[in-house]
């Protein structure tokens, strides 16, 4: 790798691994905060909540890194332009096609990372949230006991908390339990922590009463304690099975999947449809680096406007991953659908190949650019300072 490769390397990297990380962050934060309830009504630390909505950014960056290639292409390759370094590399005989190449050791990078998302990481990520998920909705009080609520349990048991720290612990506990018809019981506690071992959840409640109200007596029974545990597993919703959705498989089990799967033959389809999608992932970088390459790559003068051909890149780069995302969406209804993602890339690629080989210029028609420099030109004067 030579002294202008290395130099392209390292410039498109950065800003690859800068863009992504930035978009990245902005969508796990909005995803995140969906959960954020959640979280706190168990009194969970901030790291608690940070390593569990992280387990989708795997998810995020499988979908995030071709676009974020894409931008550190056209990134660098403006660099080069402005700097006018893309035509000195021109005029000492360096050919658009020796420049694209030195782009593919980027593009090579990305696409293995997305080759080990789809594969494993992504599918790891989502089963443990799912894993983790799916514990917490089988403990009744850490998901619906809410401070300053009363909830109902199950039939005749209603629960309250005032307040709940930030360990976990709660505080002023009220349990009223009146299952038996012939008899009610009121437990008050100070404090309450919830207790898990291999034999239960316990709800371990300090300073408090039992109350116990026979329907044939008039005064209840009431007993004082200073520790008592509350067996939660009669309020708890039984075990849970997971059922790993088709998003959540790996790789190897959506081409090899388990013929006693029953979902298999009902979701036939969906299970064609994310085993192609996946299978295709990697080429979306090639394809975006391809299409930034032929709008912007081409040397040019400083006289003609690279802006046109920004929009025609992105227009480019939109409307193919459109075509990927309709493709799965439909075809798992219609599979021959599936297959015009790949007409789509194979084309993007192929075509964007012969443009670089040949170093044609990528511009809009005439009149599409008059038309947006008219338009422009109108609204600068309507909205320009009298």
């Amino acid at each position: 790798m030579g002294s202008i490769a290395r130099y392209i390397f390292r410039t498109t990297l950065t800003a690859f691994l800068v863009v992504l990380i930035s978009l990245t962050a902005v969508i796990w934060v909005t995803q995140a905060l969906r959960d954020i309830d959640l979280l706190t009504n168990q009194g969970q630390s901030v790291f608690v909540f940070v390593g569990i909505t992280g387990l989708i950014i795997p998810l995020l960056i499988l979908v995030i890194a071709p676009i974020a290639l894409f931008i550190a292409t056209a990134y660098t390759l403006n660099k080069l332009s402005a700097d006018s370094e893309i035509i000195v590399m021109n005029a000492a005989g360096m050919s658009p096609w020796s420049l694209f190449r030195t782009f593919i050791s980027v593009t090579m990078v990305v696409s293995i990372l997305i080759v080990a998302i789809a594969t494993y990481f992504a599918p790891k990520g989502l089963r443990m949230l799912r894993d983790w998920l799916t514990e917490v909705n089988a403990n009744v009080v850490s998901n619906i006991m809410q401070p300053g609520r009363f909830v109902t349990v199950v039939n005749g048991v209603t629960m309250h908390i005032r307040t709940r720290d930030t360990n976990g612990q709660m505080n002023g506990v009220f349990v009223d339990d009146r299952r038996d018809p012939a008899e009610r019981v009121t437990i008050l506690a100070d404090i309450g922590n919830l207790l898990e071992n291999q034999h239960g959840t316990y709800l371990v409640l300090h300073s408090g009463t039992v109350q116990r109200h026979e329907s044939t007596q008039r005064d209840p029974t009431i007993i004082v304690f200073d520790r008592y545990a509350l067996d939660l597993s009669r309020f708890s919703r039984g075990p849970i099975s997971v059922n790993y959705s088709i998003r959540e498989r790996y790789l190897w089990q959506l081409i090899f999947p388990d013929p006693n799967d029953p979902g298999l033959v009902e979701r036939t389809g969906e299970f064609r449809a994310e085993f192609l999608d996946r299978l295709i992932a990697p080429f979306y970088p090639l394809a975006f680096v391809v299409i930034a390459f032929a709008y912007l790559g081409i040397p040019r003068t400083t006289r003609q406007s690279r802006a046109m051909s920004l929009l025609g890149a992105i227009g480019a780069m939109t409307t193919l991953r459109l075509i990927g995302f309709v493709s799965t969406v439909f075809g798992v209804n219609y599979p021959p659908l599936l297959f015009v993602q790949y007409v789509g890339v194979a084309a993007t690629i192929g075509g964007g190949l012969i443009v670089i080989h040949r170093g044609i210029i990528i511009e809009p028609p005439a009149f599409i650019v008059n038309g947006i420099t008219t338009f422009t030109e109108r609204l600068s004067r309507r909205f320009a300072p009298a």
